[in-house]
């Protein structure tokens, strides 16, 4: 599974990124976790506010950042 976090680095991206990562393990799923950066690969997702979530390149999650458990459903329904 390939976990992707779109964002610039900000506080909400980084507590994102935690989150995903707590989440996968926590499910103990195989997983990479990629931090995506360039603002012209974010708008390519069709992102156009941040932070976002993409899972296996489908976003999930877009401008919040989710508790653990409801990025448990979301990784769970993949």
């Amino acid at each position: 599974m390939k976990i992707q976090i779109l964002g610039m680095g900000c506080p909400k991206c980084q507590l994102l990124t935690e989150r995903a990562e707590q989440a996968a393990r926590e499910l103990g799923l195989s997983y990479e976790l990629v931090k995506v950066t360039d603002p012209q690969e974010i708008m390519s997702f069709g992102v156009m506010m941040t932070p976002a979530l993409a899972v296996n390149g489908k976003v999930k999650v877009v401008g919040k950042v989710p508790g653990v458990e409801e990025l448990k459903k979301t990784l769970q329904t993949v």
